[in-house]
C-alpha cells in the first residue's frame, strides 16, 4: 500500500494559504515563519535596509585560523618528544601551548 503525504502551508500571520517559509535569524535565534506571497514580500522589503548595510556571519568570512584544536595532536605528539607530561584528552596546559609555539 503507498502513503501519500500532503504538506500544505498556513500563513502564521492570518490564516490564509502560505507560498512559502521564509527563514531569518536575530540575536543568535533562528526562525522560520510560513507566509504568503505578500506578506514575504512586506517582511523582506522591512529587513532589506539591515540585510544591505549587514555582513554575511557563518563559514568562510573571516580569516581563516587555526586553533588549538585543530592542532591538539600535533601538539600532544611534540609535548611527548620533548617529555613533558600532557593528557591523551581535554584541553592542553596552556604552558605547553606556550612551549609549542615558541618552539614553532
Amino acid at each position: 500500500m503507498a502513503t501519500r503525504k500532503i504538506i500544505v502551508l498556513e500563513d502564521d500571520l492570518n490564516g490564509s494559504d502560505a507560498d512559502e517559509t521564509v527563514s531569518f535569524a536575530l540575536d543568535g535565534s533562528s526562525y522560520e515563519v510560513d507566509l504568503n506571497g505578500a506578506h514575504a514580500e512586506e517582511l523582506r522589503a522591512l529587513m532589506r535596509p539591515y540585510t544591505e548595510a549587514a555582513r554575511k556571519a557563518g563559514a568562510g568570512t573571516g580569516p581563516a585560523r587555526r586553533s588549538a584544536g585543530a592542532r591538539s595532536g600535533e601538539v600532544r605528539a611534540w609535548a611527548k618528544e620533548q617529555g613533558l607530561a600532557v593528557n591523551s584528552r581535554g584541553k592542553i596546559n596552556a604552558d605547553i601551548l606556550a612551549r609549542y609555539k615558541a618552539a614553532h
